[in-house]
């Protein structure tokens, strides 16, 4: 049997009623807590099942990396998100390089403080910077 969500618009509490779809608008509904009648139907959250191609796909919109070199905030949210949607464990190094960029810090400084960032040499495009992430 579904389940509907409600909020009692006397008393404010949410509570859930279980019936049939057939018994759904016919049937009155009133506030387990108070007994009002006036009560209004919330929506639940859903979810949506994606493949990880589409996902990454996303991801990869040319409008979402617009000016990302200009804000290293946007840049750390992006790849935390890119980090949630591969679903693996990247790393604490990842975490801390993301952390570090949503907190305003350049790739710049990031990398002249972790000189082995990523196993390389530490440059950008060399095989060792954020590139790498």
């Amino acid at each position: 049997m579904p389940t509907y969500q409600y909020r009692c618009l006397d008393c404010n509490k949410r509570f859930d009623v279980f019936m049939t779809y057939a018994e759904y608008g016919a049937r009155p509904v009133v506030c387990g807590h108070c007994g009002s009648a006036q009560v209004q139907r919330r929506i639940g959250r859903i979810r949506v099942a994606r493949s990880e191609e589409s996902r990454l796909e996303s991801l990869a919109d040319p409008s979402a990396l617009a000016g990302l070199e200009d804000d290293p905030r946007a840049l750390g949210r992006m790849m935390r998100q890119m980090g949630q949607e591969v679903g693996e464990d990247i790393g604490p190094e990842f975490n801390e390089v993301v952390g570090r960029l949503e907190a305003g810090e350049s790739p710049e400084e990031i990398e002249k403080s972790i000189p082995d960032l990523g196993g390389g040499d530490g440059g950008l495009g060399s095989g060792g910077g954020l590139d790498d992430f």
